[in-house]
């Protein structure tokens, strides 16, 4: 069993046989779930697809709907250079 201290900001460093365990490199995320007996389990997230990363990225940011002929305009004035 290996032993953590929190921090004074509520925070737990995970040692490097514990990152190197669970296979996770720097950047990537883990998933903890609360068990009973006042336990945790931590495993790590699952590598999302390039797609699932950024679907949905800007939803929320503008009340605005495109039409797909605005799009496709957009698309060929990105193409061409043009603003």
């Amino acid at each position: 069993m290996t032993t953590l201290t929190v921090t004074a900001k509520g925070q737990v460093t995970l040692k490097k046989e514990l990152l190197q365990h669970l296979g996770v490199k720097p950047g990537q995320k883990v998933e903890v779930d609360v068990a009973p007996g006042r336990r945790l389990t931590v495993k790590a997230s699952e590598r999302k697809s390039g797609w699932e990363e950024v679907y949905g990225i800007l939803a929320g940011r503008t009340d605005k709907v495109a039409t797909i002929e605005e799009m496709n305009e957009a698309i060929r004035k990105g193409w061409a250079g043009l603003k």
